[in-house]
């Protein structure tokens, strides 16, 4: 454990809803949606790439339990976007691996296509038959 690590579980545990043998999950404290929840390894690992096979399984796990969780309790979820920022330069502001699950609803932004493409914004909106 890193003591200084906000998503280490000593310092995060009280605000767990959710977790299995080697992750847990919160909820994000700067939600893009309702819901929007983070699901992180009990190990300290920098990212994904440091993640055992054992942690992604469970990730994996967590994450449907967790998806169909905010589908029962709540109707207007019509998808979900998953993603990881690994390294600074990809966004990652926490160096402790953590998966978003981001819900989504119908009219949650006007055009969604492109998706996770929207990391770099002007290349989100593409057209392929172009």
């Amino acid at each position: 454990m890193t003591s200084t690590c906000i998503f280490c579980l000593e310092n995060i545990k009280h605000r767990i809803i959710e977790e299995n043998e080697t992750v847990f999950a919160v909820e994000d404290n700067y939600p893009v949606t309702y819901k929007h929840t983070l699901v992180i390894p009990k190990r300290h690992v920098r990212d994904y790439f440091e993640m055992s096979s054992k942690e992604k399984k469970d990730a994996e796990r967590l994450i449907l339990k967790i998806k169909n969780n905010i589908l029962k309790e709540d109707e207007s979820v019509k998808g979900f976007n998953i993603g990881l920022n690994c390294g600074e330069v990809a966004g990652q502001t926490v160096l402790h691996a953590h998966i978003h699950l981001i819900p989504r609803r119908a009219g949650d932004i006007e055009d969604p296509r492109g998706g996770v493409r929207g990391v770099i914004p002007d290349k989100r909106i593409y057209h392929p038959n172009k």
